[in-house]
């Protein structure tokens, strides 16, 4: 029986896209978990902090993650502190995430840790490499189901 051999983990785009991520998760993670924090936590403090967006639904479309994974760990960030759950002003149908003392805490101590991942793997790409990258990679995800379960 013949084998097919043509297919090349190595020269494989998702390996190579996989492998890179993975490498700057970890990287990323092993430092917000000195203070407590998640990817996703993070993304979600930026979200309301950076970004404004109090909203639950907001959040998990700037995040990328599905709704069910959002109220996972608003849930989550509620128990530990950093956030608190309010209803809006004249519709109690609509829930606003607050971010608290401890968030806002956390948010200042993670924004240099990610800088300093930024700076890490940027720092291995020229300016025009850096603009093609996130350029090939948008034109990757285009017309692609951009809700994530995880990070």
């Amino acid at each position: 029986m013949k084998t097919d051999t043509s297919y090349r983990l190595h020269r494989s785009m998702g390996y190579q896209l996989t492998l890179t991520a993975r490498m700057q998760e970890r990287r990323l993670d092993e430092q917000l978990k000195t203070i407590g924090l998640t990817r996703i936590t993070w993304c979600i403090l930026l979200a309301v902090l950076n970004e404004g967006l109090p909203n639950p639904s907001d959040i998990a479309r700037f995040v990328g993650i599905d709704r069910t994974a959002t109220s996972r760990a608003l849930r989550q960030m509620e128990a530990d502190g950093m956030i608190r759950r309010t209803t809006g002003k004249g519709d109690g149908r609509t829930t606003l995430v607050v971010v608290t003392d401890k968030g806002y805490d956390m948010h200042r101590q993670a924004t240099p840790m990610a800088r300093d991942n930024a700076d890490h793997w940027l720092g291995k790409l020229t300016d025009a490499e850096t603009l093609e990258f996130c350029r090939l990679m948008a034109k990757l995800r285009a017309d692609e189901d951009a809700s994530l379960k995880r990070l």
